[in-house]
């Protein structure tokens, strides 16, 4: 009934050319089983009478397909329902005889679909947000698979850029710290206690390195075990994924440069002020996005042209 409801204040909207506005349905046991002021509502903007809106309404209603015995206007354009019980007790017949299978449907017909959720980065532990991240994600996928989607789980790993970067210094500091050195922490790093205990374990693992002079490693080492960390908690909650994809691999690919140059090849890109913009403002956007900083700045790829790269790779997958 909602999505009928629904349905017929957007057609009336449609031909104004007006935005949609909702009603409500509500249960009124003194006049009904449910009653809606959606003609009510509808009647100012499209400067019309309440009651004559309630009653086209009524009389384009699909009443046996929304369950409903009658439905009847009532003061100044009130539309109250009763419910036909035929209708519900067969419903409640079909849901017991489907069983565990009730909701079925083949809707997407073996369609591949993407969900890429969680996505953290490898900079820390995971947190309470990210756990709900993990339940609302899988809980999509699995609407998805049980609505006839081939569904593939993804798990985005930022380990790459000015974050990772962060993470290696703050364990190479510890490392360094251990050695006996007066090192700080950067203060814009990460100051955990976690990072001190994957730099006793880095020690541990590489002796060939005691004073931390190797940062590249110490960044590999780093993102590993905080990756082993986050896939032991996702498991422990019940979340398997199909596809790990790396950011660093876009970059080892080659991907980031060839989307730059295929946005540049199109026109869609452009250099002031020694810095590469993308037109984002011909797509709807406010203002255009910086792709590639200026020498001023270090001429880095900002944050957002790997995810594009990596959206690229989405639709080349077939999603």
């Amino acid at each position: 009934m909602d999505e009928q409801l629904r349905g017929q204040g957007k057609r009336r909207y449609k031909k104004r050319g007006r935005r949609r506005r909702d009603g409500r349905i509500k249960e009124h046991p003194a006049f009904g089983d449910w009653a809606t002021n959606l003609a009510l509502v509808l009647a100012k903007p499209l400067r019309a009478k309440p009651r004559d809106l309630a009653q086209g309404i009524v009389k384009a209603l699909d009443f046996r397909r929304a369950g409903i015995r009658s439905a009847d206007v009532a003061g100044p354009g009130f539309i109250n329902f009763r419910v036909d019980v035929d209708v519900v007790a067969s419903g409640i017949a079909a849901l017991i005889d489907a069983d565990e299978a009730y909701g079925r449907t083949d809707t997407g017909e073996g369609r591949p679909v993407n969900v890429e959720f969680v996505s953290a980065n490898p900079t820390g532990p995971l947190h309470v947000g990210h756990g709900r991240q993990a339940a609302l994600g899988d809980a999509i996928a699995s609407l998805l698979e049980w609505t006839g989607w081939r569904v593939s789980r993804e798990f985005y790993y930022n380990d790459a850029g000015t974050q990772i970067m962060k993470l290696a210094e703050s364990v190479q500091a510890r490392v360094r710290q251990i050695a006996g050195q007066d090192t700080p922490v950067p203060e814009n790093g990460y100051h955990g206690e976690y990072i001190r205990d994957i730099a006793e374990q880095y020690v541990a693992t590489h002796p060939e390195d005691p004073n931390g002079a190797d940062l590249e490693a110490i960044r590999r080492y780093a993102v590993q075990e905080l990756r082993k960390e986050q896939d032991i908690d996702l498991q422990t909650f019940g979340i398997k994924f199909d596809v790990y994809f790396l950011e660093s691999s876009l970059y080892t690919a080659g991907r980031v440069e060839e989307t730059v140059e295929r946005l540049v090849a199109a026109g869609h890109a452009y250099e002031k002020d020694g810095a590469l913009w993308l037109r984002t403002t011909d797509f709807g956007d406010d203002k255009d996005r910086v792709m590639r900083k200026s020498a001023e700045f270090g001429s880095d790829y900002t944050y957002f042209v790997p995810d594009v790269a990596y959206h690229v790779t989405k639709w080349e997958r077939g999603f």
